[in-house]
């Protein structure tokens, strides 16, 4: 137990990393052509080193001699290029399908000799203001098959890269000589940390969202913001959650159900993965709930911004009225009319209706009409 103590502590980032070069060496440099990122054995939790890049067959080849297994990684392969590592490895028909078309929910599938599990990564979209287009979460995908003496990741998408995860285990030999589901555990925990770094992200523009919708105008009224905003980051919550829910059940299944394929040792430790990803869930349902009631808020408040506004019109109109009225009846041509030959019935006639407005404006600002 002692080998495996610091699991947790091994799968995430640390101060001081190798660089990638020497021992770490990729398979493919960055940048070319190839699907194949990098491929390797793995013998008593150590790299074997060998001199030329080595291949799916001749890493197969070296494990069927010496023991171990291969980790192979993959970086948005086509058919053509994954046919041949899915007949080396006997991987299942469907799950090949799956792995190559992408788009696929989160989920765990068992198959003979093998495990097919598919993550969704997110990674936060940094922006100086949150706008009605703003892009917040980018996603990606994560394919894992996991075998006695193999395990192969094929991903998706330009965020989610794995390098530094796969030295951080060659750091850790005691890790990595648990075979392959140790890798299965140190991917999911690493996709699900990123989960909680995005959800504190989220948080921190749904606060600033919410600040806006009630925080107060110049004359002491709520401002509101625009519901577009409101409605974008909805969007983007909701692609959040649809990366998160549906990985719950695999999580609980690999921490709770015996299998083959997982070390004994292992396996516990997913369910303290299965606990974060479940604290991660609450956020995002949280998040939904709070966008909900702040876009209701938003609209109340819209409504009641239109209502102020209509009394405001419908007030000056009634105070205009006076004069409008009187005006138009002093318009007509007519010879005998009060007070039209008076000297002073003009003056009165302006100030009786000056004195009426000044009534009617009172009373309405007495009842908060203006």
């Amino acid at each position: 137990m002692s080998m495996i103590r610091d699991l947790r502590a091994a799968v995430r980032p640390r101060p001081s990393l190798r660089k990638e070069s020497g021992s770490y060496d990729t398979t493919r440099a960055p940048g070319t052509n190839s699907a194949v990122v990098d491929c390797a054995v793995y013998r008593d939790g150590a790299r074997v080193q060998t001199r030329e890049p080595l291949t799916p067959h001749e890493a197969m080849r070296l494990v069927h001699r010496d023991g171990g297994f291969v980790w192979i990684g993959l970086h948005e392969p086509t058919e053509a290029e994954f046919s041949g590592i899915a007949s080396e490895f006997g991987l299942h028909p469907l799950a090949v399908e799956d792995a190559v078309q992408a788009h696929q929910r989160p989920k765990l599938e068992r198959y003979d000799d093998s495990l097919f599990t598919v993550f969704k990564t997110i990674h936060y979209v940094e922006h100086d203001e949150l706008t009605a287009t703003s892009e917040v979460v980018e996603t990606g995908e994560v394919m894992c098959f996991t075998g006695r003496d193999f395990f192969i990741t094929v991903r998706h998408g330009g965020q989610g890269s794995l390098r530094a995860l796969r030295h951080r285990l060659q750091d850790e030999p005691d890790l990595l000589a648990k075979g392959p589901s140790a890798v299965l555990h140190a991917i999911a925990d690493h996709v699900v940390d990123g989960y909680i770094a995005v959800a504190d992200a989220v948080q921190d523009d749904i606060d600033e969202v919410e600040t806006a919708v009630f925080s107060l105008g110049r004359k002491g009224t709520p401002r509101g913001t625009d519901a577009g905003r409101i409605y974008q980051l909805k969007r983007e919550v909701l692609e959040f959650k649809r990366a998160v829910s549906p990985l719950l059940r695999p999580m609980q299944l690999l921490s709770e159900r015996p299998m083959r394929l997982v070390d004994p040792d292992i396996q516990k430790y997913f369910r303290d993965v299965a606990d974060h990803l479940a604290r991660v869930q609450e956020q995002v349902l949280g998040f939904d709930e709070l966008l909900n009631s702040i876009l209701q808020a938003n609209l109340a408040q819209a409504s009641v911004t239109q209502n102020e506004d209509m009394r405001k019109i419908t007030s000056w109109a009634a105070i205009i009225a006076v004069p409008t009225m009187v005006c138009g009846v002093y318009g007509m041509n007519f010879d005998y009319m009060p007070e039209l030959r008076w000297k002073f019935g003009y003056p009165l006639t302006l100030g009786v209706t000056v004195c009426i407005c000044l009534s009617i404006h009172r009373i309405l600002k007495r009842n908060g009409w203006l």
